[in-house]
């Protein structure tokens, strides 16, 4: 065998990747980034690491068998949302820490194009205010683009009655939910007007509403339809790095 069987790294056993870098078949890595953090009433926490696993690895099998996608920064940076129960948040410079370990790890093997496909908002500047330093360290071909950089302004006014992308948990999001995971969305006896919500900040509280009520207008359609540009973009991010 000279290539990996799954282009998710923890499906592989050790022998298909190392036979793999061997061959000089496997050239590049993914390394997905989100959040667990609240996402409105309806949707899953985990919705901003599973959005970019999804479109990483639909791009990877794309490029197969040259590119690998990493376990994924699970947790990120969100801070601003800790007022919802159950939000995980890193400090900006652990997160930094640990995103820089994951891709010195794939350095060690021998990978020197690696792609960071976010899902979170929040991860951007911290990661922005440590790439070239990254880049210098590393001494590799390192890149970084939240997936939604995909989307042209026209396309989302054509897709989003909102008008709005990404938004947080809004039209855009629960849309790419129904298409790639509607196990995620749960309407159940969601009641907004009633539900004990601490929103210190006015602003958030009036787009937390507003967001709420775009999101009943999200269609499966329109996510996969956003998700195949996605897909198609991130896919060609990478192979122009190879």
């Amino acid at each position: 065998m000279s290539h990996i069987k799954s282009v998710l790294l923890w499906e592989n056993q050790r022998r298909y990747i190392r036979e793999a870098l061997d061959a000089g078949t496997l050239k590049g890595a993914i390394i997905p980034t989100g959040s667990t953090e609240q996402h409105n009433e309806h949707l899953a926490m985990y919705h901003d690491t599973q959005s970019a696993v999804y479109v990483s690895r639909l791009a990877a099998e794309k490029l197969f068998p040259q590119v690998i996608v990493t376990t994924p920064l699970a947790i990120g940076v969100s801070e601003h949302w800790m007022e919802h129960k159950g939000t995980l948040t890193l400090r900006p410079e652990v997160f930094g820490e640990v995103l820089y370990d994951v891709a010195d790890s794939m350095r060690r093997h021998g990978i020197h194009n690696i792609l960071i496909v976010n899902g979170h908002a929040g991860n951007s500047a911290p990661v922005q205010e440590r790439l070239d330093g990254f880049r210098q360290r590393l001494g590799i071909n390192l890149a970084y683009h939240s997936y939604w950089e995909a989307y042209s302004e026209e396309l989302v006014q054509e897709q989003m009655e909102s008008g709005i992308c990404p938004g947080h948990a809004a039209e855009f999001e629960t849309a790419f939910a129904l298409a790639a995971f509607p196990e995620n969305v749960d309407w159940n006896d969601v009641a907004y007007d009633s539900a004990k919500l601490t929103i210190s900040d006015t602003g958030q509280a009036t787009a937390d509403r507003e967001y709420h009520h775009q999101a009943k207008v999200a269609t499966a359609e329109k996510g996969q339809a956003m998700i195949d540009v996605a897909v198609a973009w991130v896919a060609e991010r990478m192979q122009a790095m190879l």
